[in-house]
C-alpha cells in the first residue's frame, strides 16, 4: 500500500526574490504612511477652516501639559535632561488628542442634518460587535431607518424629518417584532429637533444600552432577521453632498421602489 505523501515544504526563496519581497513590503508601508499623513493634512485643513479655536486649544493644552511635567520635575529636583523630553512628548500627545477631538466634532457638525449621515456613521464610525443593516426602510424624501443588531438587542435608527421618520421607525419595529420574538427592540431618531439624538452622540447612546443577549443569541437572531431586508427600495449610501440635485435623486428612488 502506497504511503500518502507528507506535507511538502515551502520552496526557499532566492536572494533576489527575498530582496523583491522586502522591497514590496517597504513600498506598501511607505504608501500607508503617505496615505495617513495625507489624510491628517486634509483633516487639519478642513478643521482649521471650520474651527478657529482648534489651533489655540492645541497650543494651550499642549503647553499646559508640558508645564505640569516641568514643574513636577523641578520639585523632585530631577535632572533637566530627564523631564524635558517627557514634557515635549506629552505636549505632542495632548495636542494630537485635542486635534482629534476637535476634528471629529467639526466633522459631525458638517454632517449634521445631511441625508444619509446617520447611516454613514453607523457603517464607518461605530466600534464594537454591531451588525448594521443600512436603509431597511425609506422614502423618496431620503428619510431612512437602519437596523443595528448587537448585545443589547435590535436598535432601529431613524434619520430625516421627525414626523415621517417616526412613522418609518414604527413600521420597521412591527416587522422586526415578528421575527425577534421577546428580544428587546430600541429605537433612536437622529436629528437636531427636540426629542432627537444629535449625530455626534449616537455612538455613545448605543454603547450605553444594557447587554441583554449573548453572542450566540445575536448570531441566531441575525440569521432570522437577514430575510427582512429583501425588497426594500435602494437608497443613497452616505451623506448627500450639499448642492446635489435632490430632485433627480428622488426621481431615481421612486423609479427603483
Amino acid at each position: 500500500m502506497a504511503k500518502s505523501a507528507g506535507p511538502t515544504k515551502p520552496a526557499k526563496l532566492s536572494r533576489a526574490e527575498k530582496k523583491e519581497v522586502r522591497g514590496t513590503l517597504r513600498a506598501s508601508k511607505r504608501a500607508r504612511r503617505q496615505e495617513t499623513w495625507s489624510g491628517m493634512k486634509q483633516a487639519f485643513a478642513i478643521t482649521r477652516k471650520n474651527d478657529r479655536r482648534m489651533i489655540p486649544y492645541v497650543v494651550v493644552f499642549g503647553l499646559a501639559a508640558a508645564a505640569v511635567v516641568c514643574v513636577l520635575g523641578w520639585l523632585v529636583k530631577s535632572p533637566i535632561w530627564m523631564y524635558i523630553p517627557i514634557a515635549v512628548l506629552l505636549a505632542l500627545l495632548v495636542g494630537l488628542l485635542i486635534f482629534t477631538r476637535r476634528a471629529q466634532k467639526s466633522m459631525y457638525a458638517q454632517a449634521e442634518g445631511t441625508p444619509g449621515a446617520a447611516g454613514w456613521l453607523l457603517q464607518n464610525q461605530l466600534r464594537g460587535d454591531w451588525r448594521v443593516t443600512l436603509t431597511v426602510g425609506g422614502n423618496a424624501q431620503f428619510d431612512a431607518v437602519h437596523r443595528v443588531l448587537g448585545r443589547p438587542g435590535v436598535v432601529i435608527v431613524g434619520e430625516g424629518a421627525p414626523n415621517r421618520a417616526r412613522s418609518l421607525i414604527a413600521q420597521e419595529k412591527k416587522r422586526v417584532a415578528r421575527a425577534a420574538g421577546d428580544t428587546p427592540i430600541y429605537d433612536m431618531l437622529v436629528g437636531t429637533e427636540e426629542g432627537t439624538i444629535p449625530l455626534g452622540r449616537l455612538n455613545r447612546e448605543l454603547v450605553k444600552l444594557p447587554r441583554n443577549l449573548s453572542r450566540a443569541q445575536v448570531d441566531t437572531l441575525e440569521k432570522r432577521l437577514s430575510a427582512l431586508g429583501a425588497g426594500r427600495p435602494p437608497m443613497p449610501q452616505g451623506p448627500i453632498p450639499t448642492g446635489a440635485k435632490v430632485r433627480n435623486l428622488q426621481r431615481t428612488v421612486r423609479r427603483r421602489s
